[in-house]
């Protein structure tokens, strides 16, 4: 069977910065593939496209831009954040989640969550990063389909996979 919309893929990947011999970011082996439903739109539409009409057996590699995968970086998208949405009720002191490195989740005015890095930490305002962390980097990626199957109905009713390597109910 061939990867298509509704099928349920499972593979291996080693995720690489720009090139085949650029950093490694992740490696996902056979002991723990990855497992998703194909065509929900979940993942980045290039890595779909360069897995469609692929067979279990198959290997693949192909590089993403920056700008079709996780994005530009962006001066947009490092904010100052006053120091006391970070002050709490409870016994946790702020100063031990704000250190430059640091991701944490922040919620916007929407109540949507918003994952961003510390860059610096002053006594009024902290500097947040809420670029992705691979925002600005082509990705390359090598790997293996280890099989394909159709999805069930169910899998497409809720549309992921059910089962090994997948969600349970």
């Amino acid at each position: 069977m061939k990867i298509a919309p509704n099928t349920v893929v499972t593979l291996t990947y080693e995720l690489r910065i720009d090139h085949a011999e650029g950093d490694l970011v992740e490696r996902v082996e056979a002991t723990e593939p990855f497992v998703f439903l194909f065509g929900t739109d979940s993942l980045l539409p290039d890595f779909e496209d360069n897995l469609l009409g692929k067979e279990a057996s198959n290997g693949f590699a192909f590089a993403i831009t920056a700008d079709k995968g996780y994005g530009l970086h962006t001066e947009e998208a490092i904010i100052e954040v006053p120091r006391s949405v970070f002050d709490t009720d409870n016994e946790q002191d702020a100063s031990e989640v704000l250190f430059a490195g640091n991701f944490l989740t922040l919620v916007d005015q929407d109540g949507n969550p918003m994952r961003g890095k510390v860059v610096e930490a002053g006594d009024e305002v902290v500097i947040m990063d809420f670029n992705h962390p691979l925002a600005g980097k082509g990705l390359h990626f090598t790997g293996e389909v280890l099989s394909v199957r159709e999805a069930s109905g169910e899998e497409l009713a809720h549309g992921h996979v059910h089962g090994s390597g997948g969600h349970h109910h």
